[in-house]
C-alpha cells in the first residue's frame, strides 16, 4: 500500500490565513473528508473507534466523533508495543521516531511517514513566515536534538525554507553562546527558560547578546512566550523580539504569534488543525470567550492522526479578524495552563502560568521552583527562589523574600512561603522546565 501525498504539501507555501472564515471551514472539511477516507479503511485504532459511527465529514458537527485521550494513546501503546495500532501504513513506510517528554505521564512513542514530515515542515514554514523569518536568515537551534521533537521540524522546514540553520546540540551553554555569536546567528530558537538561561550566562561570561546580530527568538515548549513579564524579561536581555509558538510532539506544529500583537497570544493554523473548546468536566463546548479545554484534529499527519484529541491545555479562544489580516483563530495569551496543573489554595484557582507571571517581575531572580504541599482542603505553597549574585547578602535575600511573597499574595490571594536558596542550588532546563512540585501531605504535615 502506498501513502497518498497530499498536494498542498509539494508545493510552496502560501499561507491561507487570510482566508475568511467560512472558506476556512470549508477547506478543513475537505481535509477532514480525505484524510477521514484513508483513516478509517487502513488505521486499526481509528477503524475500531469509528466501526459503529456514521459520519459525513462535509456536514455533520465534529462532536458527532468521539473525543480521543492521552490515556487512549498510552494504554494503545502498552497493549501493541512498542508503537500502538495508531499507524495507517505499514511500518516500513516511516521514517521519523520522536517521543512525548513525558510531562503528562508515560512517554509516548510517535512515528511518521515522510509525507507527514513534509506536513510537519509545512506547519513550521507557516510559522517562520508569520515571525518573517527567510531564506537570509541564519537560525541557531539551542535544543538538546535528542528524541523529543523539539524544533526537529523546525530544523527540516527551515532547511526547505533555505535558510543557514545551526544546530547546537550536545554543547554546553558558553559553547551554544559563542556559536550563535561567531556565526552572527539573526534567529534563535529555544524554551523561554533556556532564553532566560542563556541570558544570564552570557552576563557572567560578560557576552553582548542585546548587541549582537540576533533580531528574533522563537520560542516553544513552556507557557513563557505568552507571559508578558518572561517575554519582557528575554526581550531585554537578547535586545530581539520574541514570537511565541505552540507545538506538541503527537499533534504536531500547531499556532504561531503575528507580528501586529507581540504577548498577546497566537493564531491556530486551522488550515491544518480543527480546534475545539470544551468543558473538561462536562465535555460540552464552550461559548466563546470563555476558558476551557483545548480539543484538536490534526488534518495533514495522516500516517499517526489525532481526531478530537483533548490535549490538557486550557485556553480561551476567540474567532475574529485580526490586525494581521487573519481570521484564524487566537489562543488569547496563548496556552494559559495545563488543566491537571491547577492548584486550588483558600478557594483560589492558581495556574503555574500566574504565579511565573509574579516572579518574572523581579530582575533579581535567578530561577524559582514552587512546591505545592497538598492535604485536602489544606493547600501550603513553598516558593524557592535564586537571587542573581549580586543579591545574595542575608539581609537583601531576606528583604527581597519578603517582596516576593507580598506580590504573590497581592496578585494571587495566597500567602506563600518564600525562602531564599544560594546561587547554582536550583536545577536549568534547556527543554520543558520542571519548577512546579506538588507533594501530598502526611499527617503530621511532611
Amino acid at each position: 500500500m502506498s501513502t497518498p501525498l497530499q498536494p498542498e504539501q509539494s508545493q510552496p507555501i502560501q499561507p491561507e490565513r487570510s482566508l475568511t472564515g467560512s472558506a476556512v471551514r470549508a477547506l478543513q472539511r475537505e481535509k477532514l473528508d480525505a484524510m477521514l477516507r484513508e483513516v478509517r479503511s487502513h488505521n486499526p485504532f481509528y477503524r475500531e473507534k469509528f466501526a459503529r459511527i456514521e459520519f459525513n465529514a462535509i456536514n455533520d458537527p465534529l462532536d458527532r466523533l468521539p473525543l480521543t485521550t492521552r490515556a487512549e494513546l498510552e494504554a494503545d501503546q502498552l497493549a501493541y508495543p512498542p508503537y500502538g495500532t495508531n499507524l495507517t501504513y505499514p511500518l516500513k513506510q516511516y521514517c521519523r521516531y520522536h517521543q512525548t517528554s513525558g510531562s503528562g505521564g508515560r512517554p509516548m512513542r510517535w512515528l511518521d511517514t515522510a509525507e507527514s514530515w513534509l506536513w510537519f515542515q509545512r506547519c513550521w514554514r507557516i510559522i517562520f513566515d508569520a515571525a518573517g523569518v527567510t531564506a537570509d536568515d541564519r537560525i541557531c537551534f539551542a535544543f538538546s536534538f535528542g528524541p523529543f521533537v523539539g524544533f526537529w521540524a523546525a530544523f527540516a522546514g527551515a532547511n526547505s525554507l533555505g535558510a543557514l540553520c545551526i544546530p547546537a546540540g550536545g554543547l554546553s551553554t558558553v559553547a551554544r553562546l559563542r556559536m550563535i555569536l561567531d556565526n552572527s546567528a539573526t534567529v534563535v530558537c529555544c524554551t523561554p527558560t533556556y532564553a532566560l538561561h542563556m541570558a544570564q550566562v552570557a552576563a557572567e561570561q560578560k557576552l553582548d547578546l542585546a548587541g549582537s546580530s540576533v533580531r528574533a527568538l522563537i520560542v516553544a515548549g513552556e507557557p513563557g512566550g505568552s507571559i508578558l513579564s518572561t517575554r519582557k524579561r528575554i526581550e531585554s536581555a537578547w535586545g530581539a523580539r520574541v514570537y511565541d509558538h505552540t507545538g506538541m510532539t503527537e499533534i504536531g506544529a500547531l499556532a504561531f504569534e503575528c507580528e501586529p500583537r507581540p504577548g498577546e497570544g497566537v493564531h491556530v493554523i486551522e488550515s491544518e488543525f480543527i480546534p475545539e473548546v470544551i468543558n473538561p468536566q462536562t465535555l460540552q463546548p464552550v461559548k466563546e470567550g470563555d476558558p476551557g479545554e483545548l480539543v484538536l484534529t490534526n488534518l495533514g499527519r495522516w500516517g499517526s492522526p489525532l481526531i478530537r484529541y483533548r490535549t490538557g491545555d486550557r485556553v480561551l479562544l476567540t474567532r475574529a479578524q485580526c490586525a494581521c489580516g487573519s481570521n484564524f483563530a487566537r489562543l488569547e495569551g496563548g496556552i494559559l495552563g495545563r488543566i491537571d496543573e491547577m492548584f486550588i489554595v483558600r478557594g483560589n484557582n492558581i495556574f503555574p502560568s500566574a504565579v511565573e507571571a509574579v516572579l518574572r517581575r523581579f530582575d533579581e531572580l535567578a530561577e524559582f521552583r514552587c512546591t505545592i504541599h497538598e492535604n485536602g482542603s489544606l493547600t501550603q505553597v513553598t516558593i524557592e527562589i535564586e537571587p542573581r549574585p549580586a543579591a545574595t547578602g542575608a539581609e537583601d535575600a531576606a528583604a527581597l523574600c519578603n517582596r516576593v511573597a507580598g506580590a504573590v499574595h497581592e496578585s494571587l490571594n495566597f500567602r506563600a512561603t518564600v525562602v531564599a536558596v544560594p546561587p547554582g542550588a536550583l536545577p536549568r532546563f534547556d527543554l520543558k522546565a520542571r519548577r512546579f512540585v506538588r507533594k501530598a501531605m502526611t499527617q503530621d504535615g511532611n
